[in-house]
């Protein structure tokens, strides 16, 4: 068994921040959209422009948990001839770049089935990646994927759902590593007018429950949203309103751009939260 490093990194990435009393900033990229070469440049920029943690998503004919914008990019992707392979071949170029963010790949069963699931460990290992999230793959059926990611050093990162009960949570958080995936609403990713109203009830009772950092996702899409979510979380995940500003000859900057006032939303609401507290 290798050790643990992607488990480990974003441990540390997690334990800097709330050190630090700030939310961890989650972007996520469609790797091969709008091209295999430019979802790479964009990865890239992305961690630049102050990403914490990267997910970088893999392209599936059926993402049942996307909203449309990531529908069209995976589709996109996929008209590109973005295979799973040449996922892995990104992602060690990222790596090769960007040595220190953790990566984690965001993608579907199926394709992984497709691949080899130990073949597949493998091959994240060797490019780097440090963790997986999964979303169709319920803990129940999740003990040969967890097996083969605990012996390749990978954190196989679990989703929780806003009904989901509390012994599914507690169960969901003894299983999952690096931190725990909060979905903020019931549905598909995809932008929304405002937050759930009992988000911060939400995130509070998985807390009592969860051992691990809580990163809230699946509709923030704007640095006020993310600014909200920071108070609440530990990590703020950005997936749609990123990719939709990754098409277009000013997508690097719009990219940089939209990051960075993430970021800086964030931190200024992080720092009213300190001042509040003293």
């Amino acid at each position: 068994m290798k050790e643990h490093r992607g488990v480990r990194s974003i441990e540390a990435v997690f334990r800097t921040a709330q050190s630090s009393g700030r939310a961890v900033l989650i972007p996520y990229v469609t790797l091969g959209y709008p091209t295999p070469e430019r979802s790479l440049e964009l990865a890239d920029t992305a961690i630049a422009a102050g990403a914490d943690i990267l997910e970088l998503g893999i392209p599936f004919s059926d993402p049942l948990a996307d909203g449309r914008a990531i529908q069209m990019a995976t589709q996109a992707a996929l008209e590109q001839g973005t295979t799973l392979r040449v996922c892995l071949e990104l992602a060690a170029r990222l790596r090769a770049h960007r040595p220190q963010t953790p990566l984690l790949f965001m993608g579907y069963l199926n394709p992984i089935l497709a691949f080899g699931e130990s073949a597949f460990c493998r091959g994240c290992a060797d490019a780097g990646v440090d963790g997986l999230i999964v979303p169709d793959l319920p803990p129940e059926e999740g003990d040969r994927l967890e097996s083969l990611c605990r012996h390749e050093g990978i954190a196989l990162v679990y989703l929780i759902a806003p009904n989901t009960p509390s012994d599914r949570i507690r169960a969901i958080c003894e299983r999952s590593q690096g931190y725990v995936y909060l979905v903020s609403v019931t549905g598909t990713t995809g932008a929304r007018e405002c937050l759930p109203s009992r988000l911060a009830e939400t995130v509070e009772s998985v807390r009592r429950l969860a051992h691990l950092p809580i990163a809230v996702g699946f509709g923030i899409s704007t640095p006020e949203q993310a600014a909200a979510v920071a108070r609440l979380a530990d990590g703020v995940i950005v997936g749609s309103a990123v990719v939709r500003r990754c098409e277009g000859a000013e997508a690097i900057s719009d990219v940089r751009s939209f990051i960075e006032n993430l970021r800086d939303a964030m931190a200024r609401s992080e720092s009213a939260k300190t001042r509040g507290q003293t």
